[in-house]
Order: structure tokens, then C-alpha cells, then sequence
């Protein structure tokens, strides 16, 4: 149990035992209308803080459904609740809901634990992918890669990579694509066939548009860009812009364009094309693997100690065993 005076966070309430009354403020991460088998709608909700999360449904007859559906995205909530769980999954029953402005939260001290950040340290994240970029030895392919970055600013270093799937939190986006240059410089001398210097360019490069499909200063939504073109066609935009203005030539300015089309790997995920060069292949099958990981990593920091098994994650499929390895004898 946390101290009486502090509101409970996500893995504190996962702790409680069922039926419990609580009072938290989180952050709606996600809200998805659904219809319930007998016709009425309600809203799947995702509440979350730096300690995780857990998604409830709001059901049509609640007095902040309406709030809720408008666009609650991103935006901070005290929430009233009592604890339940469905299937062995927390997924309490919710009472009361009342927004919180950011001034209120800065006053109350709570603003600090709402927003998760990956547990590297992101300014050394930053000097360190900057390495990456001076380890394009090809000139006109490390200007255009420079070039992006110049364009879009600061953005990429606090940007989340995702909503809810993967590294979906402050600087998520940096320390997702920093663990792909180090697993980039780690695999290329296993598959010599591929352009060190493309596949390094590309993964730099590759997930750049989320910058503008992301919007929200707590939490993730998708901006009007983002809905209308998706990141893929956004960062292929930055990437063309880069590489003209650095003179890259334009066999491999198209191959680096290539790579951003295809990064996602299946049209169904959000790929413009399939994978058709070595270096695409290469770098979408890092990003999955970084992907999967990344959701790996993040149940295994915040699914509470005396819970053997994370709740589902929906890009896995299931649930993920999180009890560690038995010391070897």
C-alpha cells in the first residue's frame, strides 16, 4: 500500500486487493468507442502514469462519457474507481472523472509521476545517436541525414514512437531508434550484402515523420497530419527534402526513400510497399524485432513483482512471463 498521502499510481493499484475504492489522477492515454454485444456503446479507455497502465470501459450511462468521447486524449484525469479484475486483468469499475489542467498539476506536485520515460537518461541517448550519424561515412548521405534532424528540430527528442503499442512515452521515440543503431551496427557484419551506410541512414531516418503525426504535451494523440498522411508519408517528405538539398545522388536517395516507404513491413501495418531492397529488408526487420522488444522491456519494468505474468499486451498476443530466471545452480 502507498503512504496514505500520496495518490496511488498505476502499479500501487494493481496491488490492491479486489473491490477496493481509490482515488488517482492518470492520464488517458487511449479512448476507443466500441459497441457492447447488446447494441450500446461504450469507450475502452487506457489510464496510465510513468508506472504503467491499464485500460477500463466507460459505459454510455456515465455523466463524462460524452467529455471522454470529444477527445480526452492526452489529457490528465482525477479518477474516482474501484478495483476489479476481468480475466486475472486489473480493469476496475470507474466513478468519477474530472479533468485537471496542466496548472493544477504543476501546483499539486502529480505532473512528474503522469508522464513515463524510458530509464536511459536522454541526453546521453541524444550524444550517443548523434555518434550514429558520424558513423555515415558516405558525405552526402550523412548531410541529408543531418539535414532531417536540422528540419524537425527538437521534436524528435521528446517525441513518443506510438499511441499505446510500443515506446509510447516521452522520448520513446529517440530511445526506440537509438536500440535499432546499436542493433543496425551490431548485425552488419553478419550480412555483408548490405550498405552499411544506407541501412544506418535509413534507420536514423526511418520513423522521423512521427514527429508531426504525434501531437500532446502529457499524452499521444494523433494529429490532423498524422490521421490525413501517416508518418510514413511525412517522414518520406523530410527525407526527399534533406536529400535533394544535400545533392545526394539519386540512385540511393530513392533506396533511402525506399526504406522509410517500407519500414512498417506489411501494407496492413502502415508500409506505402513492400520491402524490395537489401537495406529495407534489413531495417524493417530490425524495427520489428525493436518493436516486440521494446514491449518486452517495458512489461517487465512495471508489471508488479508479485504478479508472475504482464497483463496482455496486444502486440504480442498475450500476456508475457515476467517472473525472473531462477540464479543457475
Amino acid at each position: 500500500m502507498p503512504d496514505d498521502n500520496a495518490l496511488p499510481t498505476v502499479s500501487d493499484l494493481k496491488t490492491f486487493g479486489p473491490g477496493q475504492p481509490f482515488t488517482a489522477v492518470l492520464l488517458i492515454r487511449k479512448a476507443t468507442i466500441k459497441t457492447a454485444s447488446n447494441g450500446n456503446p461504450f469507450i475502452s479507455v487506457e489510464f496510465g502514469d510513468r508506472s504503467g497502465s491499464f485500460t477500463a470501459n466507460l459505459w454510455s450511462d456515465h455523466p463524462q462519457y460524452d467529455v471522454v468521447a470529444s477527445g480526452a486524449e492526452g489529457n490528465a484525469f482525477q479518477l474516482e474507481g474501484r478495483t476489479d479484475f476481468y480475466q486475472g486483468r486489473f480493469s476496475p469499475k470507474l466513478g468519477a472523472l474530472q479533468q485537471l489542467d496542466e496548472a493544477a498539476l504543476e501546483a499539486s506536485g502529480a505532473l512528474a509521476a503522469l508522464v513515463e520515460v524510458p530509464p536511459e537518461d536522454p541526453v546521453e541517448m541524444w550524444r550517443e545517436f548523434e555518434s550514429f550519424i558520424d558513423f555515415i561515412k558516405h558525405d552526402e548521405l550523412r548531410l541529408t541525414v543531418r539535414g532531417v534532424f536540422e528540419d524537425i528540430g527538437d521534436a524528435f527528442r521528446t517525441s513518443p514512437a506510438a499511441t499505446s503499442m510500443h515506446h509510447a512515452y516521452r522520448h520513446g521515440l529517440l530511445e526506440h531508434t537509438l536500440h535499432m543503431a546499436r542493433a543496425c551496427k551490431a548485425l552488419l557484419p553478419l550480412y555483408r550484402e548490405v550498405d552499411a551506410d544506407l541501412a544506418m541512414a535509413g534507420i536514423l531516418v526511418h520513423d522521423t515523420g512521427k514527429v508531426t503525426e504525434y501531437e500532446g504535451a502529457l499524452g499521444a494523440k494523433r494529429s490532423r497530419k498524422g490521421i490525413l498522411q501517416g508518418h510514413v508519408v511525412l517522414g518520406y517528405a523530410y527525407v526527399r527534402k534533406a536529400g535533394l538539398k544535400a545533392k545526394l545522388d539519386a540512385d540511393r536517395l530513392e533506396r533511402l526513400e525506399h526504406i522509410v516507404l517500407s519500414h512498417q513491413g506489411e501494407p496492413a501495418w502502415g508500409a506505402a510497399v513492400y520491402a524490395a531492397t537489401p537495406e529495407a529488408v534489413f531495417v524493417s526487420m530490425i524495427d520489428n524485432l525493436d518493436a516486440r522488444m521494446g514491449m518486452v522491456q517495458r512489461a517487465l519494468r512495471t508489471t508488479p513483482p508479485t504478479e508472475k505474468f504482464s497483463e496482455r499486451l496486444m502486440g504480442l498476443n498475450g500476456a508475457l512471463l515476467t517472473e525472473p530466471l531462477p540464479p543457475a545452480e
